[in-house]
């Protein structure tokens, strides 16, 4: 069972690169993938670890509570599973996913999983017990044996489903996706009791530290600000195409435009000190990258201060009413 209209191809966040092939190939959204990264809010997440490590960049918090409201706002049903592969249940877990993944296949539905970073499970043949397995760098597929199922080099599993969809008006969307832009801004630690990863705001004050100090992982650096120059492109690029839909989205838009500007600069004469070391200093353009940095992070807060202002316009049915059981329904 192989769906072969499925090819993710790695541009974005891994989960948004495998979101928009397993969406797309379902025929459950329509666009670019610039305005999935946008509308999902998955663009503005931004974390750093302490020492710069390269997994900052899916390390923007417990995947469920990130993933899910990130497709909600589409109007997308979804459902995910994952846990540690240490846990003495993981086999029954492994076997239920499984089962899943083949059910949701057999549907015409691909599924995003967790390689690592995120992939898309496209096929599974029963007779050698395999999935067939995306990672959006390779056209090939790979192979992972059912009784392999979510054991990698991280310790995590995670596999995600999607279902039928619902129509919400464009300009809710929008409006919403702003919202969750500001949640991630605001919150600093996503990973909390662990305070080695920050996110929004106080992930600049990581990255300025890491970068000033010199002893961090530069390989890490390198691929936090490709990754972060891709995301800010494509908020660029979103709210580009839909500044139509709120009053005051065209001075947002403006300034991430100034910000993609500043940092694709600094980043094209930085990026050569990157390769040159594996762990250490990036030479002389450290003092520049981090002046523009901060100019950056300075532009991210008057677009952000924008956006307060634009979401206050409107009610917030989602924040401001709780339900009858007080923050949390019974469960």
């Amino acid at each position: 069972m192989i769906l072969d209209n499925i090819q993710m191809k790695r541009e974005s966040k891994s989960f948004t690169d495998a979101l928009y092939a397993v969406l797309t190939a379902a025929g459950l959204f329509q666009g670019p993938k610039f305005l999935l990264s946008g509308l999902s809010g998955m663009a503005f997440k931004f974390t750093v670890h302490e020492q710069l490590l390269p997994l900052s960049v899916t390390a923007y918090g417990q995947w469920g509570e990130a993933h899910q409201p990130a497709i909600d706002n589409l109007g997308i049903f979804t459902s995910n599973d994952g846990g540690r592969t240490r846990h003495e249940s993981f086999a029954v877990y492994q076997q239920t996913a499984v089962d899943s993944v083949k059910r949701s296949l057999d549907r015409g539905l691909a599924c995003i999983y967790w390689i690592p970073e995120f992939g898309v499970i496209h096929g599974y043949d029963e007779e050698d017990r395999v999935f067939y397995v995306q990672d959006g760098w390779s056209r090939e597929s790979h192979c992972v044996l059912y009784d392999n199922f979510g054991v990698n080099i991280t310790g995590f599993w995670y596999c995600q489903f999607v279902g039928d969809h619902v129509v919400i008006p464009l300009r809710d969307t929008v409006l919403e996706s702003l919202r969750l832009a500001l949640d991630d801004w605001e919150t600093p630690h996503r990973t909390l009791p662990d305070r080695s990863l920050a996110s929004g705001r106080l992930a600049y004050s990581y990255l300025l530290r890491g970068l000033q100090q010199g002893d961090s992982d530069t390989g890490g650096a390198g691929y936090i600000l490709d990754s972060y120059l891709s995301a800010r492109t494509e908020i660029r690029m979103y709210l580009e195409e839909v500044q139509a839909e709120l009053p005051g989205l065209s001075s947002i838009h403006s300034l991430y435009a100034e910000l993609e500007a500043v940092m694709r600069e600094a980043l094209t004469a930085a990026r050569p000190s990157f390769k040159e070391h594996s762990k250490g200093t990036v030479g002389q353009q450290v003092p520049l990258l981090c002046r523009s940095l901060e100019l950056a992070c300075a532009l991210e807060e008057q677009a952000m201060q924008q956006a307060r202002l634009i979401s206050g316009r409107y009610p917030d049915l989602k924040r401001s009413i709780l339900p009858r059981w007080g923050a949390h329904t019974a469960r």
